[in-house]
């Protein structure tokens, strides 16, 4: 049966005190509707309807995309009235209506909660809390069917002993919502147009409410303030932590370890503590990666190390490679097989070939760097006149002595040597030395300046 999903992303969030709109506050990197948005997706509709109202133009700059389609709720009304709102784009048999501040629900459960529509029938997803307080209460007869929904507010004291609450996310046969929509009273504490009163209408119809349970209560919740929040996000990073160890990852610590994007992992990893891995990064087998290390959008091939506080973005490790600690390898640097870059080194757009060593303390930006080759500490590729950029070329067994300034554009062929404190601004022949600094002078009976008194 086709599908059509809902999103309702258009409260302000007042209790977040900020000018983001509640949506767009990030777990795991991201914005919350971005992950709803993402799981809605898996689930193949034929439309995806974001409502959305506060901070709109906001909403719609960071998640436009060509498979969505915004629809403004000018006034916040309730529920009812935010769906009611996405109505004329509504064709499919069945609709499915998801919250954007409720970013951890899975694919499969909504999968389970589709499985329950039909034309007589309705599904609505329902948790067990052990403090239900704020939840809309789950109202059963004798029999255990579904009666209706009361709002927290507008509930007995004997209903709101209940503990199965309301998510909210419901799905209901396409034909039906409108009509139910249409007939949405706001008499209540609230005074808005609750969706949750479509259960007491279908009911009244002839329609069985089937009700689907959420895996824990963690998988519905919404975030409301910044507590809650933080709560997602520890949630999100366990999950994640769980998911990387049961594929052959040793964690030291899974508590202190976050997951801000798609990582692929092979078998025999180990991480240390405090390591933070964004984007999409792939690591190969037998990778180990130190304590204080941020990994993004990079690639770790087969028993590649990076040491402790290494960071890395847009990069790539060959097998057996190392860098670090300390080291920042920005978008562009690739190490080939075995090859290393030590303390306080930086690369940017750089290539080291197979075995080449930066070892310490030298920038090395714009440049190519063949198979052996190894960076004297404190040499810097000067690949910036102000305007332009140039490259740095090497060939292979180059060997750069300390303190060497390679003023770009240079090419040093194989087996060329620079010596130390060198500032080199003319190509470098094969097998050639180059020396480019002021002869020494040593001046005798020299006094140093002395600080004058006051």
């Amino acid at each position: 049966m086709s599908l059509d999903i809902v999103i309702l992303a258009a409260g302000q969030g007042t209790r977040m005190r900020s000018a983001l709109p509640k949506v767009l506050h990030p777990v795991a990197g991201r914005s919350m509707l971005a992950h709803v948005i993402d799981t809605a997706r898996s689930l193949s509709p034929q439309s995806i309807q974001v409502v959305i109202g506060h901070g709109a133009d906001k909403v719609r700059e960071r998640l436009a995309a060509d498979d969505l389609n915004f629809v403004i709720q000018a006034e916040q009304l309730g529920t009812g009235h935010a769906v009611a709102q996405a109505l004329p784009q509504l064709t499919a048999e069945k609709v499915l209506i998801l919250y954007g501040d409720v970013p951890l629900i899975q694919s499969a459960t909504l999968q389970g909660l589709l499985g329950k529509v039909s034309d007589r029938q309705l599904g609505l997803l329902t948790v067990e809390l052990a403090d239900p307080t704020g939840y809309g209460r789950i109202l059963r007869d004798a029999g255990g069917q579904v009666q209706a929904i009361i709002e927290h507010k507008d509930a007995s004291e004997a209903q709101r002993a209940i503990r199965e609450g309301n998510t909210g996310i419901l799905a209901v046969p396409g034909a039906r919502l409108a009509d139910w929509l249409g007939r949405l009273s706001n008499s209540n504490a609230q005074g808005e147009y609750y969706l949750t009163d479509v259960i007491a209408m279908a009911v009244a119809d002839g329609l069985v409410v089937d009700t689907a349970q959420a895996g824990d209560e963690m998988e519905v919740l919404g975030a409301n303030d910044r507590i809650q929040l933080a709560q997602l996000e520890r949630h999100y990073q366990q999950r994640a932590a769980r998911s990387l160890m049961a594929q052959g990852v040793t964690l030291l610590d899974p508590a202190r370890f976050d997951q801000r994007g798609e990582v692929l992992v092979g078998r025999d990893v180990l991480i240390d503590v405090n390591v933070i891995l964004e984007g999409r990064v792939v690591i190969e087998d037998g990778v180990s990666i130190g304590p204080n290390c941020v990994i993004k959008d990079s690639t770790l091939r087969a028993g590649a190390v990076v040491k402790a506080n290494s960071h890395l973005d847009g990069a790539e490790l060959g097998a057996g490679a190392d860098c670090g600690p300390f080291a920042r390898l920005r978008p562009g640097s690739v190490l080939g097989a075995q090859a290393h870059v030590g303390n306080f080194v930086e690369l940017k757009n750089a290539v080291l070939g197979e075995g080449a060593k930066a070892g310490h303390l030298s920038y090395l930006g714009d440049a190519e760097i063949g198979a052996r080759s190894n960076i004297g500490a404190g040499t810097i590729t000067c690949n910036y006149d102000g305007a332009n950029k140039s490259r740095t070329v090497m060939g292979e067994d180059v060997f750069i002595g300390s303190n060497s300034s390679l003023v770009a554009p240079l090419t040093l062929g194989d087996g060329a040597t620079t010596g130390a404190g060198s500032t080199v601004t003319a190509d470098v022949p094969a097998s050639t030395l180059a020396v480019g600094r002021a002869k020494q002078r040593n001046i005798e009976g020299w006094k140093r300046p002395v600080k004058k008194k006051p």
